[in-house]
């Protein structure tokens, strides 16, 4: 079942919660789900000297506000035992130039994903955080991998000698809610096959 969100608006959350809750009784009766991951997001590249308060605001909203008070609204529909991923970025690491508004937002939810992490932990909810290097997608306009020089350079730093594929990322989203995962918690997983190491 899919159930459109505009993410960057913080204002619709609380019906989102009704919409989802309202979809698992209709659809599977069941009052709560197990797994959320938190993976919507833009990137803007600006160097830090262009900017704009808009773009600024426009990250702040989908990566950071979005992930705190989407999740906060959903508390009640997550199952105790449950789990929660969150989509950081390899950026929070190492640095490309014009990054910077996207990557702070990032380093943001993986602050907020300890802080989860701490307080969820009553209800036996963990909470992780994986942080993607260069993925081939169509996230920022496809240019990891429609630029073949960008796929290179990024191949090149990168010790298992390629980008990323969203298969590399979906497994470890998949195995970080299973329960074998269960005592896995707080952590910052980076799935970049080694770039910049």
């Amino acid at each position: 079942m899919a159930l459109q969100l505009d993410v960057t608006n913080s204002k619709s959350f609380a019906e989102f919660a009704q919409q989802v809750q309202a979809t698992l009784k209709q659809i599977w009766n069941r009052e709560q789900f197990e797994f959320l991951v938190n993976n919507a997001g833009i990137g803007v590249h600006a160097s830090f000297a262009e900017t704009t308060e808009e773009q600024f605001d426009q990250m702040v909203n989908m990566h950071l506000k979005g992930v705190f008070f989407l999740t906060q609204k959903l508390l009640p529909v997550i199952a105790n035992q449950g789990r929660i991923v969150n989509i950081s970025s390899g950026l929070t690491r190492f640095v490309f130039p014009g990054y910077a508004a996207y990557a702070i937002m990032k380093g943001g939810v993986e602050t907020l994903t300890k802080y989860m992490a701490k307080e969820l932990g009553p209800r036996g909810i963990g909470v992780n955080v994986i942080a993607p290097g260069a993925i081939e997608t169509d996230f920022g306009g496809g240019a990891v991998r429609d630029n073949k020089e960008l796929n290179q350079f990024i191949a090149a730093h990168t010790a298992l000698g390629r980008v990323g594929m969203p298969d590399d990322i979906g497994g470890v989203v998949a195995s970080l809610l299973a329960d074998d995962s269960r005592w896995i918690n707080a952590q910052r997983i980076e799935v970049s096959g080694g770039i910049f190491i």
